[in-house]
């Protein structure tokens, strides 16, 4: 009985001491998934999506978590108001057909002393869904000097096929299929 209730005690204790998972939202006025994009092999378009939403879990002590954001196209930006026009007509994303955003779904994975270094998930566009894993070039948490609560940062990298997503504009001329993806974000916790 004796072990049985020391058993007992320290079971408790050290679930007590267990890190929980944190939920944090993403700052949209901090985060930026932006794009580069080749231009008939002759010069590289780059653009970002303006517009951004989402929670991410981390779970430092069990060397977990998940990403979910999603990315309003209509939003897009090449810093070219012609082409930003033609982007979301049905010539391209079609955002009044295919629905306006990008989701992105996927597990943090790769962990290094607390801090992971990719998401390996799933990005959805174009009514595609397709595996894509982004590599975290930087990952950081700090408490928020003004918020008061923590914040946590990375710099996420990718390259995607975009004809995988029904995307072939410009194939015909000899334009690349590859779309090099650099994600800022910033994400804080919930109160």
């Amino acid at each position: 009985m004796k072990r049985l209730l020391t058993t007992l005690v320290l079971s408790t204790t050290a679930a007590a001491g267990m890190a929980a998972p944190v939920n944090y939202d993403i700052d949209p006025a901090h985060t930026f998934p932006s794009f580069e994009a080749d231009h008939m092999g002759i010069s590289v378009w780059r653009g970002k999506i303006n517009k951004s939403s989402g929670k991410v879990v981390l779970d430092r002590e069990a060397g977990s978590g998940s990403v979910d954001i999603a990315m309003d196209l209509s939003s897009i930006d090449f810093g070219h108001d012609q082409l930003n026009k033609w982007a979301v007509g049905k010539d391209f994303f079609d955002v009044k057909r295919a629905g306006g955003k990008a989701q992105y779904r996927g597990k943090l994975a790769g962990f290094q002393n607390g801090a992971p270094t990719e998401v390996q998930g799933e990005l959805t566009m174009h009514g595609v869904t397709q595996p894509v894993t982004l590599k975290l070039n930087s990952f950081k948490c700090i408490p928020h000097p003004m918020l008061k609560r923590e914040v946590c940062g990375a710099d996420a990298a990718a390259t995607i096929n975009r004809e995988a997503f029904g995307l072939t504009a410009g194939k015909d001329y000899g334009f690349s299929m590859d779309v090099a993806l650099r994600i800022q974000v910033e994400a804080v916790a919930a109160k």
